[in-house]
């Protein structure tokens, strides 16, 4: 193992890479991860020295917090390689931001922009042979943090362990998508944690989308917690409506996270001249529109599978399968987001960060 340290990261290398194991056309979503990750500790008020070194398990005490109240919280970004082998992030700034303000929500330490982007920076720069060019190749960035203070008692920890990994990533989802529409459990309710990227939030859905796929589904649009009215989320992603020739998704608030790839779309929408509201669709005005054959498009959008078509809903005992038509605006926005992120287009957006 090779060490060295500069002003602000301390790395320790690999003696040996596992990069010519991977099959990369075969990846299976977030099961291989590239040789080394970033490390740093919070410990008495104050963030160490982050640390980059090889991939490897952690050692945690039974009564390590995290296990016991839950305080951890994550991102989800990628980089991308272009036609001449340079490496890209996409917006990474929105996630170091949108991570923070999750930090803050569970009552964690904000972790500095130095660490977070700087080590990424690094980590990126390490691990650039990771990125595989060719659309739908990606490397999947996953920060997280976690309560690593000792004992039982019901308060806040005083330690934390953040954490950057990296995964080699193809397509996300291969498969259409059928959603049911949730008309009693919730993802998120007002004045919880809907809004902040922390694990609890996922396992919370679990459950409810077990029940989904049992019948014969694949994810849940979620609905507002108070009257199941409000159409919100499709499963892990931001969910976008597309009635006649206007796209509508529901605005971020405390239940609804503020995704990337959401926004990114919307400006893209805007600069291509497609109507967009950003506003609550309710329930009623769905069936109505799919009913009159005004509902064109449904589809999911988020960092992992991009944007992903959903082909048909069920609502209480009703059924609607989407129409296939050729001018999809969620096949549009994804390739000219895509184009952007593989630097196949100019980026008029200024969201892209070369790592040198």
């Amino acid at each position: 193992m090779e060490s060295t340290t500069t002003s602000d990261i301390e790395i320790m290398l690999s003696s040996q890479s596992k990069i010519n194991e991977v099959d990369f056309e075969n990846l299976t979503f977030g099961t291989v991860f590239t040789d080394h990750m970033l490390v740093c500790d919070f410990k008495n008020g104050e963030w160490q020295k982050p640390v980059i070194q090889p991939y490897q398990p952690f050692t945690l005490d039974p009564s390590t917090k995290v296990f016991h109240y839950g305080q951890a919280i994550f991102e989800g970004m990628k980089a991308y390689k272009d036609e001449q082998g340079d490496v890209w992030m996409f917006r990474a700034n929105e996630n170091f931001n949108r991570f923070n303000k999750s930090a803050i929500r569970l009552a964690m330490p904000e972790v500095p922009e130095e660490v977070f982007m700087g080590g990424l920076r690094k980590l990126l720069h390490i691990e650039k042979d990771w990125v595989r060019y060719g659309m739908g190749r990606s490397l999947y960035i996953r920060p997280y943090m976690i309560a690593t203070g000792e004992g039982v008692i019901a308060q806040p920890s005083s330690e934390y362990k953040f954490v950057i990994i990296l995964s080699p990533a193809k397509s996300y989802y291969n498969q259409e998508v059928k959603v049911v529409i949730a008309n009693h459990y919730s993802r998120a309710a007002n004045g919880g944690i809907g809004a902040a990227k922390a694990a609890g939030n996922y396992a919370g859905q679990f459950y409810p989308t077990k029940l989904a796929v049992e019948k014969g589904f694949q994810q849940i649009i979620w609905t507002d917690d108070a009257t199941h009215t409000k159409l919100e989320e499709a499963g892990t992603m931001n969910v976008f409506f597309r009635i006649n020739n206007t796209l509508i998704t529901a605005p971020t608030s405390e239940r609804i996270l503020d995704g990337v790839t959401r926004k990114s779309l919307i400006d893209l929408a805007k600069r291509e001249g497609i109507d967009v509201e950003v506003r609550s669709l309710l329930v009623d005005e769905l069936l109505n529109a799919a009913k009159n054959g005004t509902l064109k498009e449904i589809f999911g959008a988020g960092t992992a599978a991009v944007i992903n078509p959903i082909v048909g809903f069920a609502y209480e005992d009703l059924y609607f399968d989407l129409p296939k038509i050729e001018n999809s605006m969620a096949m549009e926005l994804k390739d000219k987001l895509n184009k952007i992120q593989y630097k196949l287009a100019e980026d008029t957006f200024g969201w892209t960060e070369k790592i040198e």
